[in-house]
């Protein structure tokens, strides 16, 4: 059986940690049947702070952002040694640190070079630029990977990706086993972990509210509540991909000193489930996948929110909830390899009606 070892990596745009996943991948194209062997994840540590300087705008040398991309390189490779574990992989395939995204720019910083160099073999990168080069949002990009690891569900599945930004898959499920891409829908819905962190930070003093603990314990606050509806609708409306500028900092310093932070947490957690499940109307289940999935008070709000739709996490059905985007960008890159699309047009808005092979490589 044609049978291929992918290493998948995925930073963030909550800029926290790599996550890696070993792939066993059978078969070629669409037809290929993935199963993870094992996922590891370790946090960005000192790195997180340069890359978030990037990610928010500001001026720096281009010495800075090549450090920052080599460093990066190297941090993936030790993560990527010990997830093998002096096993040998036939392909790795990374994501890099989205550190600008305003279509049809986009930046994913990361030195792959670092990578082919200390293991040996091809590596793929910088998968959104050839659906940008056709006039394409570039994301989101993981709907087709969805579809291949859920093609056998029965029922009618969204999965709701609750990362820095809110991206949702629709459309699968009910496809006795193949992928039908023209059934397939995505697109990016809000900012997510975005909001709730920033929220933790200035309102909490603390990275994060850990299982949303905090918001789980107030309640939300209507004019706040009003305002950041309004603005996640706006972005959920726009039918573009979100990134740079989009995290509603500027509601967030609104209302931070006003609102106490437990009524301030549960009512970014209200806003964001009531945007998420507008998004997946329709579909009879949705799986919660993501960092996001670990903050219970989002939970309960898209639980609440999205009835009659039945709210599960993706791993009940055997979707990892904490790897999941790092399978995606394994199962991505072997299509890539395979030289079949990744973008689907009614996704991203790709103008062109057969979708490019997208892609970088670097050869070891």
């Amino acid at each position: 059986m044609d049978r291929r070892l992918v290493v998948g990596c995925m930073t963030g745009t909550s800029i926290d940690a790599i996550d890696v996943a070993l792939v066993a991948i059978e078969g070629r194209g669409l037809e290929m049947r993935p199963f993870l062997v094992r996922g590891m994840s370790r946090p960005l540590g000192d790195l997180a702070s340069g890359l978030r300087e990037a990610a928010e705008q500001r001026p720096m040398p281009a010495s800075r952002f090549c450090t920052l991309a080599r460093e990066l390189g190297e941090a993936h490779a030790r993560l990527i040694s010990d997830l093998l574990d002096a096993e040998r992989c036939d392909l790795i395939a990374v994501h890099g640190q989205t550190i600008a995204h305003a279509p049809p720019n986009s930046w994913q910083l990361i030195n792959p070079s670092v990578l082919a160099h200390h293991f040996g073999v091809p590596v793929v990168y910088d998968m959104r630029a050839a659906d940008l080069a056709c006039g394409g949002q570039g994301a989101p990009i993981t709907p087709l990977s969805d579809a291949i690891l859920l093609r056998d569900l029965a029922s009618s599945v969204a999965v709701a990706n609750l990362g820095g930004f809110c991206n949702v898959t629709t459309g699968i499920g009910r496809s006795a086993g193949t992928v039908a891409t023209s059934r397939i829908g995505g697109r990016d819905v809000c900012a997510c972990n975005h909001v709730l962190d920033e929220v933790a930070r200035r309102s909490m003093g603390r990275p994060y509210d850990e299982g949303g603990m905090t918001a789980l314990e107030g309640t939300p606050d209507p004019a706040a509540l009003d305002g950041l509806l309004s603005i996640l609708n706006e972005q959920s409306r726009a039918g573009r991909s979100l990134g740079t500028g989009d995290e509603v900092a500027t509601w967030i310093a609104s209302h931070a000193t006003r609102v106490r932070p437990a009524d301030l947490g549960a009512t970014a957690c209200a806003a964001i489930g009531r945007a998420i499940a507008e998004a997946v109307r329709g579909s009879e289940t949705v799986l919660l996948a993501g960092g996001g999935a670990k903050n219970m008070a989002l939970v309960r709000a898209i639980r609440l929110a999205a009835v009659p739709s039945t709210v599960r996490f993706a791993d009940e059905v055997g979707l990892s909830s904490t790897y999941r985007e790092p399978i995606a960008m394994a199962i991505l890159g072997a299509l890539c390899q395979d030289r079949v699309p990744i973008t689907l047009p009614q996704v991203t808005g790709c103008a062109s009606p057969i979708p490019p092979i997208s892609g970088c490589w670097v050869l070891p």
